[in-house]
């Protein structure tokens, strides 16, 4: 018995390391393939965009920083205008701000309502559970930019148009992001105010919303930094803003170059700014909810 137990044991080492091998190899397998598979689809995907593009990549490739640099020499020739400029720009930027916050705030309610009614436990009808989430699903799948076209040319050019393509696309975002957060909700809470006769709408508003607020109020300052690339984006095909200024110096050509740079400062700093901001308010929301 002792010899069989001594022999057994240096054979299921052995099987043991074996099996490992084994995994490895096909571990080292599967990832080759997965590069290879990548490479591949890199490859022909880039072929396939350079055939369609209007001018060849590899022709224009060494030209690829002519235009920087254009825009760069007369913006310092011209620095002393720089200011002057900046200013000028300084309500495309408002502008494009107030975009960002109103659709902001409308995707934030859009999306506190989708992900209320799309979690398993929560929703007011949960046999509408997976409509409520496809819905969602559709919402954010959409590009804000093709949202943005249709409306323009339905709405004409302006911000409004590029309010609701955002404030859409934050819906189903922040939907989808907030129900994860939901779904993490105590329902105790909740539970004890429905058996004081609390509605559905109370339920939330006392049981769920003061559990999951620091994580909602954290995605949505996360989504209005995005937003506000997003509104100077949709700019370039109608839709206001400061993006619409810097697309029109940017078509002119030499001799508005300077504007063109000064618009680009401008944003460049204003996302900073946001940015810093936003998320020094998000690690406090995140810090806080730690404690």
């Amino acid at each position: 018995m002792a010899d069989i137990s001594a022999g057994g044991a240096p054979q299921s080492v052995g099987n043991i390391q074996s099996s490992y091998k084994a995994q490895v190899q096909r571990r080292r397998l599967y990832g080759g393939l997965t590069i290879l598979i990548f490479v591949v689809l890199m490859v022909s995907g880039f072929n396939i965009a350079d055939d369609r593009n209007a001018g060849g990549f590899w022709e224009g490739l060494h030209q690829i920083g002519h235009y920087p640099a254009d825009v760069l020499s007369e913006a310092w020739e011209k620095r002393a205008d720089l200011p002057g400029l900046i200013a000028k720009s300084f309500p495309a930027l408002v502008e494009t701000i107030n975009i960002a916050a109103v659709s902001t705030l409308i995707g934030l309610v859009g999306g506190i309502f989708l992900s209320l009614l799309g979690t398993r436990g929560l929703g007011k009808w949960p046999r509408l559970i997976p409509l409520f989430r496809r819905i969602s699903d559709i919402m954010r799948a959409v590009p804000e930019i093709v949202i943005a076209l249709v409306l323009i040319f339905v709405l004409g050019g302006g911000p409004v148009p590029a309010m609701i393509a955002i404030a859409f696309h934050t819906a189903g975002a922040l939907g989808k992001m907030f129900s994860e957060v939901a779904e993490n909700a105590d329902l105790k809470p909740v539970e004890g105010l429905a058996s004081t006769g609390a509605t559905w709408s109370q339920r939330m508003l006392l049981g769920v919303l003061p559990q999951v607020a620091p994580n909602y109020i954290s995605y949505s300052l996360l989504r209005f930094e995005i937003n506000i690339r997003a509104s100077a984006i949709l700019g370039f095909v109608g839709a206001g803003g400061i993006g619409y200024e810097l697309r029109n110096a940017m078509a002119w050509g030499p001799g508005r170059f300077d504007e063109a740079a000064a618009i680009f400062i401008l944003l460049f700093g204003t996302i900073v700014f946001f940015d810093q901001v936003s998320s020094r308010y998000r690690n406090r929301l995140t810090e806080g909810q730690g404690q």
